[in-house]
């Protein structure tokens, strides 16, 4: 069973089909809202550690290792990672994000453990 699990920038308009949305970075993006957002969650535990947030920077070239890095710690969080595949197995989950790059960003590593299992 393939689970409906999405990315979204904070930023682009919410809509129905978004299902539950879910923003998982530590601090609150800039000039949103929470009207905006429309968010149904804030897991700030799920984002990355400030060490790992600096180090990583959004250099596209050190996404690789943040991912491993980042699923490492996450890894700490299970539980919370497996709250949302559960919520996935009911319906769509959208995993909100502030970062510019739609590739290389914490959302993208944890819609995959979200869809991996």
């Amino acid at each position: 069973m393939a689970l409906d699990v999405r990315t979204k920038r904070v930023y682009d308009e919410a809509d129905s089909g978004d299902g539950h949305r879910v923003l998982i970075d530590h601090v609150w993006p800039r000039g949103i809202s929470r009207e905006r957002a429309r968010l149904d969650e804030w897991a700030r535990e799920l984002a990355p550690s400030d060490e790992l947030r600096k180090w990583f920077d959004h250099v596209p070239e050190r996404f690789d290792e943040f991912r491993g890095r980042y699923r490492a710690e996450l890894a700490d969080r299970a539980d919370q990672v497996d709250e949302l595949r559960a919520r996935a197995k009911k319906g769509p989950v959208t995993i909100v994000y502030a970062a510019r790059d739609q590739k290389h960003n914490n959302a993208v590593v944890v819609a995959e453990l979200v869809r991996d299992g």
